[in-house]
């Protein structure tokens, strides 16, 4: 049983195509469309896994989407671990304006969960032994209570695993306060969670340590798009940027990039080796259209010129309205 475990609790199918321009009340002549399983643990699983590591990806399915879900899952070589839902999970459609270069993301909205459901991946997560590391990531479907991560967090302690969270919202708060090892926030994200409605990305770091001084967070990666991430400890903040480039699609970045640092962290590299991987990995997420994420043979060669260069401990101030 591979040593880490990602959890969804609203995967999708995701499904991309692309038109030559997007145009009202016309008929748009798509091309054949890509779909492959996402949702936010499933992402890092497969991430993951194109990486050359190993995780169980737990997630709720249901209907005939969840089945061909886990049926592309199994044909991936993903260990997993499936609740059976009773409605049917999403799909999810990505839209490529070609003439306009522009993405457009239709995120549906889930299925909704009972108890039973949601509990019955609670009892999963327990049932796993030698977990190293639980990632629990996405967003929560109708159903599924708020507090759920800060449950999940119980559960982690019992098991002395580290609890890496990668959600937003009350989800987010709860999971901060019940305890993690890693939260990876937006800029958006880390203001909400001081309780900020605008942000100097020069004080990033500064909002960063409050969360951590609160005594339930060791590690915060503010991601930060073409600005990179920002890894903040207690000891140390530093910004480390991505070599510029075109992104084709953000899609799976953020997961991408969750995914590197934990394969990383399993391989006892350091934190900041583990986010300039990182980096590596969401920056090549990003090099391909639609919902494909990270490639290997990308990662190599974007991580070898992030290390070789400086990481910057101050970054440009920017105020963001929020």
């Amino acid at each position: 049983m591979p040593k880490i475990i990602t959890i969804t609790f609203n995967p999708a199918l995701d499904k991309s195509t692309s038109v030559a321009e997007l145009i009202p009340d016309k008929k748009l002549y798509c091309t054949l469309p890509v779909c492959e399983p996402g949702g936010g643990g499933i992402n890092v699983a497969r991430a993951i896994k194109k990486l050359g590591g190993e995780a169980t990806a737990i997630y709720l399915a249901g209907g005939y989407i969840g089945k061909k879900i886990t049926q592309m899952l199994s044909d991936e070589f993903i260990e997993s671990i499936v609740i059976d839902i009773k409605e049917n999970t999403r799909e999810n459609l990505v839209i490529a304006d070609i003439n306009n270069d522009k993405q457009y993301l239709f995120d549906m909205p889930g299925p909704k969960i009972s108890e039973h459901e949601w509990q019955a991946c609670l009892r999963a997560i327990e049932q796993i032994p030698d977990v190293e590391y639980i990632i629990a990531s996405g967003s929560l479907p109708s159903g599924v209570p708020t507090d759920i991560f800060a449950k999940i967090s119980v559960i982690a302690q019992k098991k002395k695993a580290r609890l890496i969270v990668d959600t937003s919202g009350e989800a987010l708060n709860h999971a901060v306060k019940a305890g993690v090892y890693l939260i990876k926030p937006n800029l958006r994200e880390l203001a909400s969670l001081v309780g900020k409605k605008d942000l100097d990305i020069g004080l990033v770091a500064d909002m960063a340590r409050e969360v951590i001084d609160r005594g339930n967070c060791e590690v915060v990666i503010v991601s930060m798009g073409t600005l990179g991430a920002m890894l903040v400890t207690k000891e140390m903040a530093l910004n480390i940027m991505p070599p510029a480039m075109h992104a084709e699609s953000t899609v799976g970045a953020g997961d991408s990039l969750v995914a590197g640092i934990v394969l990383s962290l399993i391989e006892n590299k350091s934190l900041t080796e583990a986010v300039q991987f990182g980096v590596a990995c969401g920056t090549a997420a990003t090099m391909h259209t639609g919902t494909e994420l990270c490639i290997k043979k990308d990662v190599e060669n974007l991580y070898h010129k992030i290390r070789n260069q400086a990481p910057v401990t101050q970054i440009t101030h920017l105020k963001l309205l929020l």
